[in-house]
């Protein structure tokens, strides 16, 4: 079994790097787990998926991540996999009204591998699913920090959370029909910018143990 982790940055997924280099030689013969840092936004991801893909063929593929949620009543360092994404700012502006390319007809809804104007992952071919809520996500090149914006994405996508590269990795994965998890721990709420009120500690823990809980699940060992 050939498994891909891959996250935007080095920090996200650090101590389950160190849980590797620790535990790897006590492995099964059979699986081999690959980490790929694709780097942060979706032109990096997008490349870095590319290039391996293109040389590599995993049996699934896991994006770890923090990320911000626009769903206040959920606690900040916990965990979602999302199920669905959009890119919630590929388009254009037509006045003060925002278009995606869906919107301005250049993309037409379920061109592959979209279903209607997402990204869907259908969790089929995994050999297993964790017990996490399923939510429905946004890929932003520009974070969120103005209610106008929060505005519009809530009232055109209905998210709960908002990454810089999931759409990039379900893009990926869909296409070169890999089964895949894309996790995110919610690291803080999508609102005006305030970092003093993040927790990207505890949401990089949090993701972390589930991480190293899975492999080790995979790999037979207890902890």
């Amino acid at each position: 079994m050939k498994i891909l982790v891959t996250a935007a940055t080095t920090l996200e997924i650090q101590p389950f790097t160190r849980f590797l280099d620790e535990h790897r030689s006590s492995f099964p013969a059979h699986l081999d787990v690959e980490v790929l840092v694709a780097g942060i936004g979706m032109m990096h991801t997008a490349f870095s998926l590319g290039t391996y893909l293109a040389v590599r063929q995993p049996d699934f593929a896991i994006q770890a991540g923090i990320g911000g949620s626009f769903d206040h009543s959920r606690e900040l360092g916990s965990l979602v996999m999302v199920a669905e994404e959009y890119l919630a700012d590929l388009g254009a502006e037509d006045n003060d009204q925002f278009k995606d390319l869906f919107d301005i007809q250049l993309w037409q809804p379920s061109q592959p591998p979209f279903t209607g104007t997402a990204l869907v992952n259908t969790f089929s071919g995994l050999p297993f699913i964790p017990d996490l809520p399923k939510v429905r996500g946004v890929s932003v090149n520009l974070v969120s920090g103005s209610a106008a914006t929060i505005a519009r994405l809530e009232t055109k996508y209905a998210p709960v959370i908002e990454s810089m590269e999931g759409a990039a990795f379900h893009y990926a994965c869909l296409t070169a029909k890999v089964p895949f998890l894309q996790l995110r721990s919610i690291s803080n709420y999508v609102e005006i910018r305030d970092k003093s009120k993040w927790k990207i500690p505890l949401a990089v823990k949090t993701l972390n143990e589930e991480l190293i809980n899975i492999i080790s699940s995979l790999a037979g060992i207890k902890l």
